[in-house]
């Protein structure tokens, strides 16, 4: 079955604690991974950040908001991460909602000014680590393209230099461009080592919407063949049609990558080439090692 939302897991972290025992993370999750029968793969499914995963991210939030509402307590003794069940947890057990949700729980302190289960537009089925992520994936998502646009209206040498530029950022050594003229279907040499022992051949097209084809790609293969170099990387803005693809995966006794425009992209952000930092979110917990020396 999918993972539930941290709401679904507000009253089975109730009712699995309504023993009175002590309950640490671990074991919380593992029994609740049992109760919901996650598969393997689903109990290492990982959140897009790959910070933590899925289902330990969704029981720690419902957790932490059953303990803000005075459910859970703390078990001071007891190590990092160790909790059990109230007497105002039992008694919304007994008395409560068969569903336990952000706004029941607002709804239990009449007095708060607190309006955090009031949000109107957000996703009550995410936590706010998702949320976030997912704020994080739609800016990203929205810069590639314009990214990919503005390398699209880039002059052809200009685009070269900002390939040469990438690699470099991706420590694969230092770049220089071929002559226009004599370049043998290579725009580009990586020397991998100061030496330039070894060495990557680059083909750059920058194309608005042409697709790469099998002629173009085995150019490049030909050029690889006659040379003593062995690795190739060819770069477009655009996509490798399948006949190029299988043209590279035919390839004998060479190396090829072949990176579109969205993995060029993709790169560029995750390498600060063409793209600055515009704001850092900081996110912050309570440090339980702190409030352990007191």
């Amino acid at each position: 079955m999918a993972i539930p939302d941290f709401q679904t897991l507000m009253r089975p972290v109730l009712e699995v604690m309504s023993d009175g025992d002590t309950w640490k993370s671990t074991q919380l999750i593992n029994k609740l991974s049992d109760l919901f029968s996650l598969t393997e793969e689903e109990r290492q499914q990982r959140l897009p950040s790959g910070a933590q995963c899925t289902i330990d991210n969704r029981v720690l939030w419902a957790r932490s908001h059953l303990k803000i509402a005075g459910l859970l307590e703390r078990v001071e003794d007891a190590g990092r991460g160790a909790y059990k069940i109230t007497e105002k947890g039992l008694s919304v057990l007994r008395t409560g909602p068969e569903r336990i949700t952000r706004k029941y729980l607002h709804s239990l302190d009449s007095d708060s000014e607190n309006q955090e289960y009031e949000s109107s537009g957000i996703d009550e089925q995410k936590t706010p680590k998702e949320l976030i992520t997912e704020a994080q994936s739609m800016l990203e998502e929205s810069l590639r393209k314009e990214l990919l646009q503005r390398l699209k209206q880039t002059d052809p040498i200009e685009f070269e230099k900002i390939v040469l530029s990438l690699m470099e950022a991706m420590n694969y050594g230092v770049g220089s461009m071929t002559k226009q003229s004599h370049d043998g279907g290579i725009d580009g040499i990586i020397n991998e080592d100061e030496l330039g022992l070894e060495k990557i051949f680059l083909q750059v097209k920058r194309y608005s919407d042409n697709k790469v084809n099998a002629k173009e790609m085995q150019n490049f293969i030909g050029a690889l063949s006659v040379s003593s170099v062995r690795k190739g990387v060819f770069i477009t803005t655009s996509v490798f049609d399948e006949k190029a693809k299988d043209k590279a995966n035919s390839a004998q006794n060479i190396t090829l990558r072949l990176i579109d425009g969205n993995e060029l992209t993709r790169l560029m952000i995750k390498h600060n080439v063409g793209v600055q930092i515009e704001q850092t979110i900081i996110l912050k917990r309570i440090d339980e090692d702190f409030f352990a020396e007191f």
